[in-house]
């Protein structure tokens, strides 16, 4: 197989940063969605930020290039969702996908998302808020929703980059 590129669409910052991170790691060049230097038709890795259990461009992206594998990134534990991203995607079973924990920062959201975003966040909130004894999982999500919090980390990207060399 020989993939061309690393495509990514990116809403906050950090689907981005991994791209830029796994095109450092292969060699392959990062360029993102939609860009007159990727051919169509070109066998490439996808990246895209979850939305809803939906990896956001992926609709797009599969129809314009042939997606190799699909990166999801999430506020989630990397690993996390598989199933139901899958599923919501509509990504299909011989795709190989990964999710990898990005973060969230509530003051890079914009548009339409910063809309939607605010009353979902005050709900997520008050219900961690909530929980007596938070687990350091529901703490760390619970700091997101606040304040936001960057948690891109080059070790999550193992299990894509043991994929991406067995091909």
């Amino acid at each position: 197989m020989t993939i061309y590129t690393i495509v990514y669409t990116s809403n906050t910052g950090f689907t981005k940063k991994y791209a830029e991170l796994l095109g450092e790691r292969t060699g392959l060049t990062v360029r993102p969605s939609g860009s007159r230097d990727v051919p169509k038709g070109s066998e490439v890795i996808y990246l895209g930020w979850v939305a809803a259990s939906v990896v956001k461009g992926f609709d797009v992206a599969s129809k314009s290039y042939t997606v190799k594998a699909v990166c999801g990134v999430c506020m989630g534990p990397t690993g996390s969702q598989l199933e139901e991203v899958r599923k919501k995607t509509k990504i299909p079973a011989d795709v190989p996908l990964f999710t990898l924990q990005g973060g969230f920062d509530p003051n890079k959201l914009h548009g339409f998302y910063k809309f939607v975003m605010r009353p979902v966040l005050k709900k997520m909130k008050a219900k961690l808020e909530s929980i007596e004894n938070r687990t350091p999982e529901e703490e760390l999500a619970l700091e997101m929703v606040v304040s936001g919090k960057d948690l891109v980390d080059e070790r999550n990207l193992s299990e894509v980059l043991d994929w991406y060399s067995g091909q």
